[in-house]
C-alpha cells in the first residue's frame, strides 16, 4: 500500500502534487491542506476527487469529517487533535474509510477499538510537513508496535509515515507494515513523477 499525501511547494500547488502522483502511478491520495477551511479546501477537493475516480484511485479527506460525507469521498484521515475516531465512525458508518494516526501502541490500541480502518503510524524520521509528533520511531519503534500487534491479535493495516524515502521503503517493509505514505521525498525530485514510479517499484520488490 503506497499513500500519497498532498503537499504544495514552491513549484507546485495541492492540485499539481496530486497529478504527479497519480501519473507515477499512486492509487491512494490524501488531500492534506492543514489549517485551511472548509470552503477552502472544497474546491480544491472537487476537483481532486475526479482526478482520483479517472484514475480509479482512492481519494481521502484529512481531517474534515463533514466534508467527506458531503463529497462522498472515499474517507478521512484523522490526527490526534482531530475528531475522535468513534464520533466519526457515528457520522459516516461502516461504508467510508476512517484513517488514524498514532505513535504509540496506546494509540493503535485505542483507533483499533474506535473503529479505525488503518492506522497512519509515525513519524519514521524528522519531517518538517507535520509538527508536533513525536517519538521518531524508527524501524525498531515499528519493529516493536508491530509485535505487540501482533501478540494482541490486532489485526489493522499500519501504514509508515513521516520523511520517508525511497531508498528506506525495502527495510521498513520488512518491519511488518502494510505501506508506506509519503510527500515530500517526491516533490523535491527533479522529476517527480520518475521518483513516484520509482518509490512504487521498491514497494513491489
Amino acid at each position: 500500500m503506497l499513500q500519497f499525501i498532498s503537499h504544495y511547494t514552491d513549484d507546485y500547488s495541492y492540485l499539481d502534487s496530486i497529478r504527479i502522483a497519480i501519473e507515477g502511478g499512486c492509487r491512494w491520495i490524501q488531500l492534506r491542506m492543514k489549517d485551511a477551511t472548509a470552503d477552502d479546501i472544497r474546491p480544491v477537493a472537487i476537483e481532486a476527487q475526479r482526478l482520483c475516480r479517472e484514475a480509479g484511485a482512492t481519494f481521502i479527506i484529512d481531517d474534515h469529517v463533514e466534508l467527506v460525507r458531503e463529497l462522498r469521498a472515499n474517507g478521512v484521515h484523522l490526527g490526534k487533535k482531530d475528531m475522535p475516531i468513534a464520533a466519526a465512525r457515528e457520522l459516516l458508518g461502516p461504508d467510508f474509510i476512517i484513517g488514524g494516526t498514532a505513535n504509540t501502541i496506546d494509540d493503535v490500541r485505542m483507533h483499533h477499538a474506535a473503529g479505525a480502518s488503518y492506522i497512519g503510524c509515525g513519524p519514521f524520521r524528522f519531517t518538517t510537513t507535520k509538527k508536533g509528533l513525536s517519538p521518531v520511531l524508527g524501524l525498531d519503534g515499528y519493529r516493536a508496535i508491530m509485535q505487540v500487534m501482533q501478540a494482541e491479535g490486532i489485526v489493522l493495516p499500519v501504514v509508515a509515515i513521516g520523511g520517508i524515502t525511497a531508498e528506506d521503503i525495502p527495510d521498513i517493509m520488512r518491519t511488518g507494515v502494510s505501506g508506506v505514505a509519503l510527500s515530500g521525498a517526491v516533490l523535491r525530485a527533479t522529476d517527480p513523477v520518475a521518483e513516484m514510479r520509482r518509490v512504487i517499484g521498491c514497494l513491489v520488490v
